[in-house]
């Protein structure tokens, strides 16, 4: 919905306690992004404590996940409408007391219940810190700044499973909830002492874009979500998922095109910058996350790994992030961002191209080679990008934009993992059958094998059957690395469609000072 521009402010460098305020906004943004993925790993227990099914459980994933996407959209016109600080405080307190309300939770309806609102509460925070770090900075320092935003966003993901995997081992499931208390006691503090008031926006409520918005998502989200698990298109239940998620988009776009104060307003998709932003995003979301999704589960399945074993050969992954991000933010305003964008983009390549040479009979040093390959990698396109995309960007823009952005991130990591997921499950059948075709008599490889082991012959098909179905996986997940590295170089030819860096300057030098804080 467009709405009179937000009058011009002081320069951000007199804004009080930036470093403060930059503190507070992050770690309630690390305490979003890490329930994306710290619960994952407790859900069997939590299975078991919350008499529940497999298929029952994972709603607790699924309605968290449905309702933060749903809610993401609308964060623009909440924070317009009543203040981006006040938005962002009531999120942020909802969001703690929603993770101790799932820490108690004695039933499954409960903790659906519970893990809904978590997500409705903290479906904000996330593109509201990238609109604070805009706003508290001047366009010199955004590089910087989206580098500090961009660690606590793509290192939470990482570090989610590794905590929950201990909080769960050391002491019980509820603490994977209960471990949001002092992490978001901290973020309220220094929100209420330093996060400034901001000047409101009267925006007139599009529920009817609302409505056909969330209907798309929500749908959306739910057939990538239960696909797996209702056999995809054997099931009515995905079909109409699919109608409603077609049907949502269709008439939303039919409706935000035609209507002159619509939910979004179209201007902001004139921003060539912004719309091929959110185009590579979803790309790096489906790289980021759908491989978050196959190592931990390779990891402990196929090599035997325990969960704190793979957590700690996962870190060296968070490790080459963090350096990247450090480097970049610098770098960003002196080299092309396009340069930074097209060698992250490679280096993310070559590690899944590394991936793609995963055996059971390696140790764990390709896993942190190419885990720190891949780190610097998207550390280098998630800063660039996330700057390039607001460059030349009106300020009014910045917080539905913000929306967008971790709108496309979300739905890609959902695609991302969808795919991956059913590539994966579909290539172990092939190669299993593959395998067993060659476990015969007549095959001299068989025979060879099978007289150096003492065994009765059950006992001997059990173990070869074990070993080839072992062998299949990892053939499945290598097939998998292969496919997100051609997805990451697919990505590349988009970098033609943004603009350089000295028109960046020249279309959003004016604005420089621009911001929405008071």
């Amino acid at each position: 919905m467009s709405g009179a521009p937000a009058a011009a402010q002081p320069d951000p460098r007199t804004i009080p306690h930036r470093g403060l305020i930059t503190v507070s906004i992050m770690l309630a943004t690390v305490m979003q992004v890490l329930d994306t993925t710290i619960a994952n790993v407790a859900l069997p227990n939590m299975q078991g404590s919350l008499q529940a099914s497999q298929d029952q459980i994972n709603w607790v994933l699924t309605s968290y996940i449905v309702a933060a996407a749903i809610m993401t959209p609308v964060t623009g016109w909440l924070s317009d409408r009543f203040g981006l600080r006040q938005v962002f405080i009531v999120s942020a307190a909802g969001f703690v007391a929603t993770s101790m309300a799932c820490g108690l939770a004695t039933s499954l309806e409960e903790m659906i219940l519970f893990r809904l609102l978590q997500g409705l509460c903290g479906a904000a925070l996330v593109p509201l810190s990238q609109t604070v770090l805009l706003t508290i900075n001047t366009r010199e320092e955004h590089g910087r700044a989206m580098a500090i935003w961009g660690a606590g966003i793509m290192v939470g993901p990482i570090i989610g499973p590794t905590l929950g995997g201990w909080l769960t081992e050391t002491f019980n499931w509820r603490y994977v909830f209960f471990v949001n208390l002092p992490i978001g006691a901290l973020a309220l503090a220094g929100m209420v002492l330093f996060l400034p008031n901001t000047p409101k926006r009267q925006r007139g409520f599009d529920f009817f874009g609302f409505a056909m918005l969330s209907l798309f998502i929500g749908a959306l989200q739910l057939f990538l979500d239960r696909g797996e698990q209702a056999d995809w298109f054997a099931s009515a239940e995905i079909w109409i998922e699919l109608g409603l998620a077609v049907s949502g988009l269709w008439v939303f776009t039919l409706h935000v095109t035609g209507r002159e104060h619509a939910f979004i307003d179209p201007k902001i998709f004139t921003d060539r910058n912004l719309v091929t932003a959110l185009v590579m995003i979803f790309v790096v979301g489906m790289i980021l996350l759908a491989g978050l999704a196959l190592l931990p589960p390779m990891l402990q399945n196929i090599l035997g790994y325990p969960v704190v074993t793979t957590g700690i050969v996962l870190a060296p992954r968070g490790v080459g992030t963090m350096i990247s991000m450090l480097v970049v933010g610098r770098l960003v305003g002196r080299v092309d961002t396009r340069i930074l964008i097209f060698t992250g983009l490679c280096l993310t390549a070559i590690s899944l191209w590394q991936m793609s040479g995963f055996s059971i009979a390696m140790d764990e040093t390709p896993i942190i080679v190419s885990g720190v390959v891949q780190g610097l990698g998207l550390g280098l396109v998630f800063v660039p990008l996330s700057t390039l995309a607001f460059a030349t960007l009106e300020p009014r823009f910045r917080a539905d934009a913000a929306s967008l952005f971790s709108l496309m991130r979300n739905i890609g990591s959902s695609v991302g993992i969808s795919i991956v997921s059913v590539e994966l499950a579909h290539n172990m059948v092939i190669s299993k059958a593959d395998l067993a075709s060659h476990i015969t008599p007549f095959d001299p490889n068989f025979t060879n094998v099978a007289s150096t082991m003492p065994l009765d012959e059950t006992t001997m098909m059990a173990v070869l059957n074990q070993a080839a179905s072992a062998q299949a996986a990892m053939v499945a997940y290598v097939d998998d690395f292969k496919l997100m590295m051609i997805i990451s170089l697919c990505a590349i030819p988009l970098l033609a469609l943004m603009s350089p860096p000295k028109k960046q300057a020249a279309a959003g030098g004016g604005d420089s000072h621009a911001a929405v804080m008071e």
